[in-house]
């Protein structure tokens, strides 16, 4: 199951109405609280697939949660060669790599109609001053940003293929649960091309990984639909046998 196409009417709902507050920054406040934060978000008309959020370069002003779709963001080579550093789902924040040099380093990319909340991050920064439940929610998500990171080298530097595959297949298992969705039946917004190049395998091998673990009963796989149909060996082929993967949602 997929989450439902996002209407304009929904994108003014407030932060405590929100079904994904427990994912996000509002985790933790007060309602007063969660108030404070609701004025300080901006809510624009939802992007369509292909457009850009922001783009490599440009000025850092905001960090933006997913509220509903899902994004891809991405770097390039000084030869235009793509690489892949993360997905990103309902209720995850993206921009935090870029507070450091003021500008990102990376570019965001909708995988489909996708609408986000865009938090000025000065009057973050300031509203966190005064509210040390969101400064502390605020350091959780940035300290999640990092294990994610080694979590994706170790995956890269020491898996097989078809490890690789089964940690991000668990991986989105568990993240579309923690949504309120099927951990079982999905769809994946995002090409095995894509998934190849953020696992750093090509896509002939994703395409015969994906078949090999069919073959063994593990998953039906057709285009973009997964369903899986044996849990416990899928994480034990991940090596999570009894916890969550912690590849980027960077969820």
């Amino acid at each position: 199951m997929t989450p439902p196409t996002v209407k304009l009417s929904t994108l003014k709902t407030a932060c405590k109405n929100c079904k994904l507050h427990q994912l996000c920054l509002p985790l933790g406040l007060e309602n007063n609280d969660m108030d404070q934060l609701d004025n300080i978000i901006k809510r624009a008309k939802p992007y369509q697939k292909g457009e850009y959020l922001f783009q490599h370069g440009d000025n850092f002003d905001a960090l933006y949660a997913v509220r509903s779709g899902s994004v891809k963001t991405f770097s390039q080579d000084d030869n235009g060669d793509e690489q892949i550093t993360g997905f990103y789902l309902a209720g995850e924040m993206m921009g935090l790599d870029a507070v450091h040099e003021g500008f990102h380093p990376c570019s965001a990319l909708a995988l489909e109609t996708t609408s986000v909340c865009k938090i000025p991050f000065t009057h973050l920064e300031e509203l966190s001053a005064k509210l040390p439940s969101l400064q502390h929610q605020l350091l959780r998500i940035m300290s999640k940003e990092i294990t994610e990171d080694q979590a994706l080298l170790i995956l890269l530097g020491q898996k097989s293929a078809e490890e690789r595959v089964a940690a991000y297949l668990v991986n989105m298992a568990d993240r579309m649960e923690k949504r309120g969705f099927s951990s079982v039946e999905f769809n994946l917004s995002m090409s095995r091309k894509d998934i190849g190049n953020y696992l750093g395998l090509t896509i002939e091998t994703i395409s015969r990984t994906f078949s090999h673990l069919q073959q063994d009963g593990l998953i039906n796989s057709q285009r973009k639909h997964i369903e899986i149909l044996n849990t416990e060996k899928l994480r034990a082929i991940a090596g999570l046998p009894k916890i969550s993967c912690g590849l980027k949602s960077t969820g």
